[in-house]
């Protein structure tokens, strides 16, 4: 049905409580666009269906009537309905072996399905994204798991009483809660043991801004890549402070061949023409916050080889915590080998043995990688993402998705996140067609 939107319930995961748009916006979308919006019940979800009610939707299960149904994480496979179109993150455009299945459902389906992910602006921007909510929980969590490991190890630190992100009733809380922390370190210092406290964060896009917004409410110096190596051996160090280090492509990674200079469009064109160097960097870290995006073809920051190598020259390193935002499974940080769960976020890897443990205890570095990690600021984190979403959405209603790919009247942004129209693959996605049969 035309004009006619639907919100999905979030069931992939228990702890996942945001949604696309919050009751305000389905208000605003009700009186200025006399939009139809339907939302199902959830009890998760960090909005309540009275919340909706009284901005003008209709609560129900039956969601097959809208022209288009909206979610945030990928949905499982008996919900996915022929009828609607369906609109979500759904993890499939780097042919991730996991969500294979879920897209062969969609095809068969003969189901259209867009993706927030690839909603790009002409100068290849994303649009729709929920990137520095990530951060700011990740950076949030990655604290918290530093202040865990330090008092495991005996270390009694200000840092312990930082939280996890989902433990906050809002960002404004998790930052003053920062902040109080910073002010003490300030005053009380850290254990000379676990000076300097070196956080080196991997990327500059909307993840590590936001995650290093937060690590700037502590006392912190900043140090160059170049300067990491002589500061930790020789500087002068104080106890009152946090080091930050900022790795760019150029830090991270060079050609292959020793006789030609690092190109960064090269490097984005041909990856595979490049070596990974940041492991030069590893031994001076206290903590990695890892915000690159990363595809099989680039190369490793970490690799498990090189960090066993390290391990059995010295197995008292100085890196204690790996902050995975990104929370890429065998990816850029080889270590994160499994993604975790707000209720359960961290596990120690054994570079020795390459086996993970629960909590914070054992040897090796702890590796937080939380999947969802947006959702643990849900209403902020929503409210944010909606706003970019509400634009699109009164074209998107509007749409015909029974008329040819060719003919679909989208907008512009939206044309490129089409990667199935009833149930074939659009021509930008035809290189997945292997991977789902």
């Amino acid at each position: 049905m035309k004009n006619c939107i639907g919100i999905r319930k979030e069931n992939k995961y228990d702890t996942e409580r945001r949604a696309p748009l919050t009751p305000a916006q389905v208000g605003k979308l009700i009186d200025n666009y006399a939009l139809r919006v339907v939302v199902e019940p959830s009890a998760q979800r960090v909005f309540t269906e009275a919340e909706y009610q009284a901005a003008g939707a209709e609560i129900s299960e039956d969601l097959s009537n809208c022209n288009i149904v909206f979610g945030v994480k990928e949905i499982p496979l008996d919900d996915l309905q022929p009828g609607p179109a369906y609109c979500f993150f759904s993890h499939t455009i780097k042919a991730q072996p996991y969500n294979m299945p879920m897209l062969k459902t969609i095809l068969d389906r003969k189901i259209t399905l867009l993706d927030y992910e690839v909603v790009t602006n002409r100068d290849g921007r994303r649009q729709i994204f929920f990137g520095n909510f990530a951060g700011y929980a990740g950076m949030l969590n990655s604290l918290w798991t530093m202040g865990q490991r330090l008092a495991a190890e005996g270390f009694k630190t200000p840092l312990a009483e930082i939280k996890p992100a989902y433990q906050y009733d809002n960002l404004q809380a998790a930052m003053d809660a920062v902040k109080a922390v910073g002010n003490r370190i300030r005053e009380e210092g850290l254990p000379k043991e676990v000076t300097p406290l070196v956080c080196g964060f991997t990327g500059y896009g909307q993840v590590s801004k936001a995650a290093q917004q937060i690590y700037e409410l502590l006392p912190t110096v900043t140090i160059a890549p170049e300067n990491l190596a002589d500061f930790v051996e020789n500087g002068e160090h104080s106890a009152n402070a946090l080091y930050r280090v900022e790795f760019y492509e150029k830090d991270m990674f060079a050609p292959k061949d020793p006789s030609a200079d690092f190109d960064l469009q090269d490097y984005f064109t041909h990856p595979e023409k490049y070596k990974g160097i940041f492991e030069q960097y590893v031994p001076y870290l206290s903590m990695v916050v890892n915000g690159i995006y990363w595809t099989p073809e680039c190369p490793r920051l970490i690799t498990k080889s090189y960090l066993k190598a390290l391990y059995q020259k010295n197995n008292s390193l100085r890196l204690r915590v790996i902050g995975d935002i990104t929370c890429d499974i065998d990816g850029s940080i080889e270590m994160t080998v499994k993604s975790t769960k707000s209720n359960n976020p961290v596990y120690v890897f054994d570079p020795t043995s390459e086996e993970t443990y629960d909590g914070v205890e054992g040897n090796g570095p702890v590796v937080m990688a939380v999947d969802i990690l947006p959702t643990e600021l849900p209403r902020e984190a929503s409210d944010f993402f909606g706003n970019a979403l509400m634009f699109y959405l009164p074209n998107l209603a509007a749409v015909d998705f029974d008329k040819s790919f060719a003919s679909l009247e989208v907008a512009a942004d939206f044309r490129k996140s089409i990667i199935a129209h009833a149930g074939e693959l659009t021509p930008d996605y035809q290189y997945l067609s292997s991977d789902v049969e």
